[in-house]
């Protein structure tokens, strides 16, 4: 008990240096305002960007259960997005993608192609376009590569693995995508951009990409979807 005690009031007071740190940064920097973001990449890629960019509202509810016969169901339906594309002409046609199944793609199917330092994430549907996720990010896994900025910087009161939230709006059009950046935390203390691009960047390099996703470059849908409509637990996408 006292162990937990101890545990609990140590996480407390670097959650409190983190948030002193982050307002003193802020006061020093002229940030600008979140403004409307869009990325360009396959259906996977896609969602492990949208961790990031979106991990937000984390208020997906614990009950829900994931599984992997979930994470198959969308798997196959991907597998028919895929098909239709391949198509000449494309049909018109509508697939639903609910919530469950989305976590349980992530947390099952794509395992393991999530970017090593990223854990448990999970993504909300709020409807009229809004999303929000969470995503478990390790710090010192970031910092190793970033290295230490001095007393200002925010991430020095930090280690370990946080909570990296998000919420923001995606608005899709004739085969256009758009998100919205409203809010990012970590551990419930709001961070500039400017640091949640500098996560995304790291922990979405690749061969094909490695300078990373820019959270305001533009994106084109894949699989020929025209839109993806983004309504309370599900999205519906549209081809």
């Amino acid at each position: 008990m006292r162990f937990c005690k101890t545990a609990f009031a140590s996480s407390t007071v670097k959650a409190a240096r983190f948030a002193r740190a982050t307002a003193r940064w802020l006061e020093g920097v002229r940030c600008k305002p979140y403004r409307d973001t869009m990325m360009t990449r396959k259906l996977p890629r896609c969602i492990l960007a949208a961790l990031l960019t979106l991990a937000g509202a984390a208020s997906l509810a614990a009950a829900i259960e994931l599984s992997r016969e979930q994470g198959d169901r969308l798997e196959r339906k991907i597998a028919e997005i895929n098909k239709s594309a391949s198509m000449q002409p494309v049909r018109p046609k509508k697939t639903p993608v609910s919530e469950l199944e989305a976590n349980s793609y992530l947390n099952f199917n794509l395992k393991e192609k999530i970017p090593r330092g990223l854990a448990d994430p999970q993504i909300s549907l709020l409807g009229n376009g809004n999303l929000g996720g969470r995503v478990f990010v390790d710090i010192d896994e970031f910092k190793r590569h970033r290295g230490s900025r001095g007393i200002m910087d925010p991430l020095s009161y930090i280690s370990g693995r946080v909570p990296l939230t998000a919420r923001g709006v995606l608005r899709t059009q004739d085969g256009k995508g758009e998100f919205q950046l409203i809010s990012a935390e970590i551990h419930r203390v709001p961070i500039p951009k400017r640091l949640l691009q500098e996560l995304v960047t790291y922990f979405s390099r690749s061969q094909d990409n490695p300078r990373g996703i820019n959270i305001d470059e533009p994106f084109n849908l894949p699989a020929k979807i025209r839109q993806v409509i983004v309504n309370a637990g599900e999205a519906v996408v549209a081809q």
